[in-house]
């Protein structure tokens, strides 16, 4: 069901991308976002996971920087019977955590160095529980693959904006440029459907991960706990997270970007507490 939902979301986005072409530089714009599209498909497949630890700088983390950290995840992949995932730091003080890779053998988790602070071991595991489920899911491709196209279509966007600004854009249309239309529907709904291609992946897919994290960490009561401790403390300490990206995090990152309040990518955290409770 999820290579479905990939294969689908891929499609999704590669038609957004098409569209961008074909709408702004005509028949040989067209030709330029399919290879663009195939490209990023392959990309987004194969090297999504390495293209945003890159974007948040992630360090690779060994035990002896966060013995406590290994025990749990060790513990927890011998649990869910899955291999050891790469560890990366996030130099951040936002609390926040977030699982990347194809499918469980090529795996990653990366934490904050926030939130390593925050929690404690109890909490920690429920939000490293419900990492890992993700990855046993097979769900964590899903979220790369949309980070990675979502990003890339949110820049194309930007890139045609500015070309037609300083006077870009197709002309193999008689020379009668491009079409003024054409271009406020890039600018505009093009990022704007690519999150909501995001958004719908994404909430499901977060009551799923926190029912099955509570069950591997045997207790609801740890996770139930960290997300409320995330939550409050994400309000004072922003994120400066791209919102192409959010939908990846276990919190939803609070940045100072004018529109990423627009689009939430996770349920309310009430919601995830109480059905985590069975309230």
């Amino acid at each position: 069901m999820n290579m479905f939902k990939t294969t689908m979301l891929l499609a999704l986005l590669s038609g957004i991308l098409i569209a961008i072409g074909g709408a702004t530089g005509g028949r040989s714009g067209l030709i330029l976002a399919l290879a663009l599209a195939a490209g990023m498909n392959f990309f987004a497949y194969w090297f999504s996971d390495r293209f945003v630890l890159r974007m948040y700088r992630a360090i690779p983390m060994s035990r002896d920087q966060s013995p406590v950290l290994y025990d749990i995840l060790e513990r927890l992949t011998s649990r869910a019977n899955i291999p050891m995932p790469r560890v990366y730091l996030l130099p951040m003080d936002a609390p926040n955590a977030f699982a990347t890779g194809r499918d469980p053998q090529h795996a990653a988790v990366a934490v904050t160095h926030g939130i390593l602070k925050l929690l404690n071991p109890e909490e920690l595991e429920g939000v490293l529980a419900h990492e890992l489920a993700h990855v046993r899911n097979r769900d964590v491709l899903i979220s790369s693959v949309a980070a990675t196209l979502g990003a890339a279509i949110m820049v194309l966007a930007r890139l045609t904006m500015f070309a037609e600004l300083f006077g870009g854009g197709g002309d193999d249309r008689g020379g009668r440029g491009s079409n003024p239309l054409a271009l406020l529907a890039t600018m505009i709904l093009a990022p704007v459907a690519a999150l909501m291609i995001q958004l719908a992946v994404s909430r499901s897919r977060e009551f799923q991960a926190d029912a099955s994290g509570a069950e591997l960490a045997r207790s609801p009561h740890g996770l139930a706990s960290a997300l409320q401790k995330l939550e409050e403390y994400g309000k004072r300490i922003p994120m400066p997270a791209s919102p192409a990206t959010s939908h990846m995090f276990i919190m939803r990152p609070l940045s100072r970007e004018l529109l990423a309040g627009l689009f939430r990518t996770h349920p309310p955290t009430r919601e995830r507490v109480r059905r985590l409770l069975g309230r």
